[in-house]
């Protein structure tokens, strides 16, 4: 046994020194692409400031005549590091040249908190920039990408390049400008959702998006790992179920803990045998089942509505997994402890926690478009991201998106200590300790950050500290809106900050206060020169003299309250010390009573027999190389698998973006004018599968389905074939079958035309298919969400489920495209246009312009193929009333917000940019 668990430390050995010594060589390799740039600088400081400038347009040309981004590396970057000097007045370390190198090369570049990594970003940003396809600067949360993109603009600009930011309340006509910007900067969810929104417009000038060249994740491993497993969906309205949650929330209430079972590791809940029994008890009593069994295939539904109310109910708690706030229920990110406004569980779940609640149940949606963060950020052609913690998590980025992770060394020593984890018997005794511990660095005036995992623990430490008198800041997810105040004075000397979660903040903490923030806040109203200067002096010296005291004492305190499930998390807490080369502790005090060690933990009673005494005080500490080594365990086992359901959704999800690129391209292939050409192809493969599906080339034709294949034609092409009468003139196969019908069936489209003209055929096609193909879509992703559920059922019966899964969404795309095919053939040839077009000649001459625009608008509103909503069209013309309202509100709905302050992309039947109250038609479009 010994000799295994020796052979089994030694492989691991082995392959952390191959990684490591791999990880150096590459360092050494950027280090001397550094010294190169380095020898660059002098050059570069003689330079005036428009020959600075002039570099990006030399550059331009230069990749235009053939030279790549990798042989103008040294320059580009030395131009960069010269210009962020003139106009930030910071210099690029050489560590952060070298993260910016990695970047460059598509790698995940590991910098310490407090290192640069936004001015790191620069240098590729910049260099990346000069192709012209756009760069992505992918971050956490718009209050990042906004102040990252104003900080960094006056470099960017100065250097020729265009900046722009896109936030979730921009206005929908302002997208397209930032993303036409060399460089955009937003958050991961927005960059996303725009794509899917992109993909369900129905014009191409409506899409915002430009393409994926070049994009760099800030905090990586929070975007690419830990919300990973939650996709981008955009919900539609579907039946309101509202009554059902409720009621099955009231029956829930009513079970005990013998009517279900519960695994806390994989988070599922389901009801026992009993269970079931008194579910049934209950809903009998209620009357719902209306006399039928529960397991009745009319009670499907509400099934599915008691497993839910039951997940809520039990196994997510409030102020840990969501919080309520102003009568709305909102899911709280376990990662960084913010509230993800706009997010709602899918499935029901949301419903059923809002129904626990006693708030208003929303409506239950229906999925319109998803995508994960996988398939997202796997369509750039280069990818790069930075965070300070990427090591531990370095096998998946390299398995998932074939990104290698570099770390980067730190600028200056890391002095902070990280010592060893206290250990107690019970909650409360850690929490007296933390309460100890926080009351000696606040009577040295060391300041302290307590990292805590949820909101409710993070109040549970908050009124220790209230009743022990210790002033203190909380920041959860209640008060988000403060979370850089209270970040920026979480360096001042005896300062006391709890915090939910520090990853992906985004703001350092600085020891002494930020320097940047109190004088925006001083010379905001001063214009006096001396003035101000003598306000940055005070405000400079007043600052280093909190620091020194800061630094006296220690440096910042980091207490970690309990162990994370991913050991990247507590390192993230950790490294909010010592930043800069600043002094810094770490501690991390456990219970006994963690999630982590009594779900994840082994062996727990037998660390109590062993470690603890009797009647020992519960705040006395217990410490044992053997306890840590099981916590890390726990964390490694947490940790595997969470890698495990991240690999196995990844694999999922591949099949249904298949799928979607090939939906996406041929939506995109009709915006781009390709609608006839597909079209005919349409045409022709349903007359294949009709003859095919009808005839048998084996057997004679007296034995084929004729009458039926007669009736398909007529139902879809409206035209009428006596196939018996060819048959008996002559023999046919089904291949000449086939063309026969093809040779009617384009006559009977070459009346269409005749009978329309060219381009409104075009506009009908077009928007007929884009219709229809948006339905079905819709359709296969419920389907596809369903069949996902119940798929793991399979393995029942010796079957691998993801060989299942892929069998059957084969199955189902293929029913996506038959359905299709014959319901647009069925619009497009069941639409009699005489009306429009005598309603169209008569308005043709008047205004040409503004009858096609109406008619486009009408063929656009036809949804479902609805004939019947084109005659309500027909007649309101008929009875000559105006559609002028129809249209504005159409077009409002494309282009909400605040008016446009140019005249490009303006609604003829909008509101004027001028603000005169006109239409723009009657006001500057009239003469435009």
């Amino acid at each position: 046994m010994v000799k295994i668990m020796w052979k089994q430390w030694n492989q691991q050995f082995i392959n952390f020194f191959k990684k490591n010594r791999k990880t150096h060589k590459v360092v050494q390799r950027l280090h001397k692409i550094v010294a190169d740039i380095n020898a660059l600088e002098p050059y570069m400081k003689a330079l005036s400031q428009e020959d600075l400038q002039h570099k990006t347009q030399e550059f331009k040309a230069r990749l235009l005549n053939g030279d790549s981004l990798d042989s103008l590396l040294c320059e580009a970057f030395a131009v960069i590091r010269e210009a962020s000097v003139r106009t930030l007045g910071m210099r690029h370390f050489d560590v952060q040249l070298l993260g910016g190198i990695a970047l460059h090369k598509g790698m995940i570049a590991e910098m310490k908190t407090g290192e640069g990594k936004t001015l790191a970003s620069t240098a590729p940003v910049y260099l990346n920039a000069l192709v012209g396809e756009g760069v992505h600067v992918v971050t956490v949360n718009d209050y990042l990408a906004n102040r990252d993109a104003e900080a960094l603009r006056p470099l960017y600009s100065f250097l020729g390049m265009s900046v722009g930011c896109v936030t979730s309340d921009m206005p929908f006509y302002e997208k397209p400008q930032a993303y036409h910007c060399d460089i955009t900067y937003g958050t991961n969810n927005e960059f996303g959702f725009d794509f899917l929104r992109d993909n369900m417009k129905t014009r191409l000038e409506d899409q915002v998006q430009r393409g994926h060249y070049f994009a760099i994740v800030d905090e990586v491993d929070s975007i690419l790992i830990d919300e990973a497993r939650t996709p981008l969906i955009i919900s539609g309205p579907s039946d309101d179920s509202s009554q059902l949650y409720q009621i099955s929330d009231q029956v829930v209430t009513r079970l005990l803990p013998e009517h279900y079972e519960k695994d806390e590791k994989q988070k599922n809940i389901s009801f026992t045998e009993q269970g079931w029994e008194k579910v049934e008890q209950l809903m009998s009593e209620l009357d719902v089942l209306k006399g039928a069994p529960l397991f009745d295939a009319q009670n499907t539904m509400l099934v599915h509505h008691l497993n839910q109310a039951l997940k809520a109910r039990i196994m997510f708690e409030r102020d840990i997994d969501y919080i309520v706030h102003n009568g709305e229920v909102i899911i709280i990110d376990e990662f960084t402890g913010r509230m993800k406004k706009g997010s709602r569980y899918s499935d029901g779940l949301h419903q059923a926690l809002e129904a626990k609640e006693g708030v208003e149940v929303e409506p239950e949606n229906q999925t319109l478009a998803s995508i994960t963060f996988q398939n997202y950020f796997l369509m750039y052609t280069k990818l790069a991201g930075m965070t300070g913690t990427a090591m531990t998590e370095a096998s998946e980025f390299q398995d998932t998106y074939s990104l290698p992770v570099v770390c980067v060394p730190t600028h200056r020593p890391i002095c902070r200590k990280d010592l060893d984890d206290e250990i107690f018997a019970t909650f409360q005794g850690k929490v007296k300790a933390v309460v100890r511990l926080v009351q000696e660095c606040r009577e040295r005036q060391q300041p302290v950050l307590v990292g805590t995992s949820s909101i409710e623990k993070s109040e549970v430490f908050s009124n220790a500290f209230q009743n022990a008198g210790i002033p203190h800041h909380v920041l959860n997810a209640r008060h988000h809106e403060q979370e850089a105040a209270i970040i920026e004075r979480a360096g001042l000397p005896g300062a006391v900050t709890i915090a939910t979660n520090m990853a992906g903040r985004g703001t350092d903490i600085q020891l002494g206060g930020a320097v940047g923030s109190e004088l925006s806040l001083l010379l905001k109203d001063v214009e006096d020169p001396e003035m101000r200067k003598n306000i940055e002096q005070e405000v400079v010296s007043r600052v280093q003299e909190r620091k020194n005291t800061a630094l006296q004492a220690g440096g910042l305190y980091i207490v970690g309250t309990e162990r994370h499930e991913s050991r990247r998390i507590d390192n993230q807490l950790r490294g909010r010390s010592g930043r800069q080369g600043d002094p810094g502790i770490s501690k991390f005090f456990i219970s006994l009573e963690d999630d982590l060690m009594r779900v994840f933990g082994s062996n727990i009673e037998f660390v109590k027999r062993s470690f603890l005494k009797e009647n020992q005080d519960d705040s006395v500490p217990v410490t044992h190389p053997w306890l840590t080594r099981n916590i890390e365990k726990a964390q490694a086992r947490v940790e595997a698998q969470h890698f495990e359901r991240r690999k196995q959704l990844l694999k999922y999800a591949q099949v249904l973006n298949e799928h979607r690129k090939v939906v996406y391209k041929t939506r995109n292939d009709l915006l781009r004018g390709k609608a006839f050409e597909v079209f005919q192809d349409m045409q022709e493969a349903l007359v294949h599968n009709l003859v095919s599906y009808h005839t048998d080339p084996k057997k004679l034709p007296d034995f084929w389905e004729l009458k039926f294949l007669q009736n398909d034609i007529k139902r879809i092409f409206q035209i009428d074939v006596n196939i018996e009468e060819w048959i008996e003139k002559e023999v046919l196969s089904p291949e000449i079958l086939e063309e026969r019908i093809v040779i009617c069936i384009t006559q009977a489209y070459q009346e269409q035309v005749e009978t329309l003209n060219e381009e409104l055929t075009q506009y009908t096609i077009q928007n007929i298919l884009l219709q229809t193909l948006d339905q079905e879509w819709t359709k296969h992703l419920n389907v596809m969400s369903h069949l996902r559920e119940g798929i793991h059922l399979r393995s029942y019966g010796q079957k691998d489920p993801l060989n299942e899964y892929k069998k059957e969404s084969f199955v189902l795309f293929k029913c996506l495209i038959a359905e299709w095919q014959e319901q647009s053939l069925t619009q497009f040839y069941n639409i009699d246009p005489s009306k429009l077009l005598e309603r169209w000649s008569t308005l043709q001459d008047k205004d040409e312009d503004k009858s096609i625009k109406q008619l486009k608008a009408m063929l656009e509103g036809l949804e479902n193929g609805d004939v019947g909503q084109l005659k309500a069209l027909l007649e309101n013309f008929e009875d000559g009333n105006d559609d002028s309202e129809l249209l504005e509100t159409h077009e409002e709905t494309e282009k909400p917000g605040a008016l446009n302050t140019t005249y490009e992309s303006v609604s003829r039947n909008g509101p004027c940019p001028c603000q005169s109250g006109k239409r723009y038609k009657h006001c500057h479009g009239s003469i435009s």
